[in-house]
């Protein structure tokens, strides 16, 4: 029984599996650090990104600078950033405005937050659930008629600082009703590092049941340090997109103790050492992570550009 399961294991070797790593460090990874980079320094980094293989960024989000005042000059980092062909740039948009200015930038994708939680909702984008829900409607209706292709995230899917666990089935309506608007990809994110991966794997054929056909994308937390045992977990499952944060920064302004992203460079570490390709030079990443905590005025928390790679 251990030969062949050794043998399954180097067949999986040998057919090189890839795995897309979509780099959220310059939207997600930004969006909660007390200093504020500046759209120049924006830039900088998404360009290093790209040089070091990311072909999938999400680049900037299209909110009230008011709320988020770190993502404010989302037009000049668009304005600013390499295009280079096979790179996809992503704008997060919560309405209809938000959509607009991201098409005036010349995204190449949107991405639109749902969450499964009302109070979440309210607190993070002034609106319930079944507001949002409305909204999405519109903004697939209308990206569909701009040739851009729109895509949810179903936030706090593993669970809600404020309301607990999120039941599932209501994941998998939200999944239903983007996948029913024409979504062209679904991500299910642990906003909050609470999830482990028997949720995954539960919320994995939930969602596939409720949007069969529509490509999955996972988002996770290393709040409780399962965000590495989650990701791969999902890969495990089929998943061919991956969210990470460079240096590991991130999480939600308006999500209580909310820490870190995956770090892009450790989970590099993770797939590579297991046979999955991913285009993107894993030491150029670590790199980056330093050099970015050295603007931020803050350690990194991925652990990559400490150890160093192996061997």
């Amino acid at each position: 029984m251990q030969y062949s399961h050794t043998r399954v294991e180097t067949r999986k070797l040998e057919a090189k599996l890839h795995t897309t790593v979509l780099e959220v460090g310059p939207r997600d990874g930004l969006q909660n650090e007390a200093r504020v980079l500046d759209p120049d320094d924006r830039i900088a980094f998404i360009t290093r990104c790209v040089d070091a293989g990311a072909r999938r960024i999400e680049a900037v989000s299209f909110v009230n600078p008011k709320r988020v005042p770190q993502m404010a000059g989302a037009e000049e980092v668009m304005a600013g950033v390499p295009r280079r062909d096979g790179v996809s740039y992503s704008g997060l948009v919560l309405n209809r405005r938000g959509l607009d200015r991201a098409l005036d930038a010349g995204v190449d994708e949107v991405n639109v937050v749902l969450v499964a939680s009302d109070t979440f909702s309210v607190r993070n984008q002034g609106s319930t659930m079944a507001g949002m829900l409305d909204a999405w409607d519109g903004i697939a209706a209308a990206a569909h008629d701009a040739g851009i292709p729109a895509g949810v995230t179903i936030a706090v899917a593993f669970g809600c600082p404020f309301e607990g666990e999120t039941p599932p089935e209501r994941v998998a309506e939200i999944a239903r009703r983007a996948h029913a608007a024409g979504a062209f990809e679904i991500a299910i994110a642990d906003t909050i590092g609470v999830g482990v991966p028997a949720q995954v794997r539960d919320l994995t054929a939930r969602v596939r049941a409720a949007a069969p056909g529509t490509p999955l994308r996972f988002h996770f937390h290393n709040t409780r340090n399962t965000g590495y045992a989650n990701a791969l977990t999902a890969v495990d499952l089929g998943a061919t997109t991956l969210d990470a944060s460079t240096g590991g920064f991130g999480g939600c302004p308006f999500a209580p103790a909310a820490t870190g992203n995956i770090a892009t460079e450790d989970l590099l570490y993770a797939l590579h050492r297991s046979g999955v390709e991913t285009g993107i030079d894993m030491n150029a990443v670590a790199e980056t992570g330093t050099w970015l905590a050295g603007l931020l005025g803050t350690p990194a928390p991925a652990l990559l550009g400490r150890a160093g790679g192996y061997p």
